[in-house]
């Protein structure tokens, strides 16, 4: 089910963020970009909707999800 991830305190939002980036491999290119920087960026596509918050009842866990 998906959320609005403004529902989420911003410790729980970066923690599913952080958790987000860490699965998300270390290929950035030609260049490396501190967490700092790739936090920010996931929140540009939440804010732009390339990515979606979602959470699932059964596992109780949540997730961001790229949208296509």
């Amino acid at each position: 089910m998906e959320i609005p991830y403004t529902e989420l305190s911003g410790d729980a939002l970066r923690g599913v963020i952080e958790e987000f980036i860490s699965r998300e491999g270390t290929d950035y290119g030609h260049q490396e970009f501190g967490l700092d920087k790739k936090i920010a960026a996931v929140m540009r596509q939440l804010q732009a909707r390339e990515i979606i918050l979602t959470f699932d009842a059964e596992t109780e866990s949540c997730n961001l999800l790229r949208v296509k």
